[in-house]
């Protein structure tokens, strides 16, 4: 089954100052808040079209991050946490965009990162081990990792124009059906940094740290 893999970009701060803080909400966190518990609601609805049951809803899930626990002993709630945890990141993030559709996401990445690495580029600017690194490290509990996804990722955009740039100087001498894929990523990339750098000079209440990845599928 094809996995789709899509990105926004958000101050990781933010997100993670939304687990555990259900009773201390300012007014714009509950605005985010409300509008992720819409899209908890129309994820359930979805998921019970399928008639795929994790043993405890998505909006379940949300309370209990906000809360400041995932605690479900339910067998497949690591599903319901992490898909709370995108609609948060999503509240507080830009628009998404789509960065591929990949059959086997980690294996096309394992084999891109392989080949990167042995034309000589940094092993701190490889994307594999951040498409999957999960939530930030930050959050005060734990959540329980999925298997089957859905999955969370992360990407500081400091190391976005360094990490195309870098993909760029040997894109060439890789294997072409590895660098077809990866001329996209490198445009997405270099966008992202663009505008991360006039935003950051130019707009004096952004804070976008980061770009998070979301896999489903």
């Amino acid at each position: 089954m094809s996995r789709i893999i899509s990105y926004s970009t958000a101050d990781r701060a933010d997100v993670v100052k939304l687990l555990g803080a259900a009773e201390t909400l300012t007014p714009r966190q509950r605005r985010v808040v409300d509008a992720a518990r819409e899209m908890a609601l129309r994820s359930q609805r979805s998921l019970d079209d399928q008639n795929i049951d994790w043993g405890l809803t998505v909006p379940e899930a949300l309370d209990h991050l906000l809360a400041g626990h995932a605690s479900s002993t339910a067998e497949y709630a690591a599903g319901a946490y992490y898909q709370a945890l995108q609609h948060i990141i999503d509240r507080n993030a830009s628009d998404p965009y789509e960065l591929g559709v990949y059959s086997k996401p980690a294996t096309f990445f394992c084999a891109v990162d392989e080949e990167l690495r042995r034309l000589g580029v940094s092993g701190e600017l490889l994307l594999h081990d951040h498409l999957f690194s999960g939530p930030p490290e930050e959050i005060p509990f734990h959540i329980p990792y999925p298997v089957d996804g859905p999955h969370i990722g992360m990407f500081p955009l400091a190391k976005a124009k360094p990490a195309a740039d870098a993909y760029r100087a040997v894109v060439d001498r890789m294997d072409e059906n590895l660098a077809y894929e990866l001329r996209e990523i490198i445009e997405k990339l270099a966008f992202e940094h663009e505008e991360w750098e006039y935003a950051t000079k130019n707009v004096d209440w952004y804070t976008q740290d980061t770009i998070f990845f979301s896999i489903t599928g």
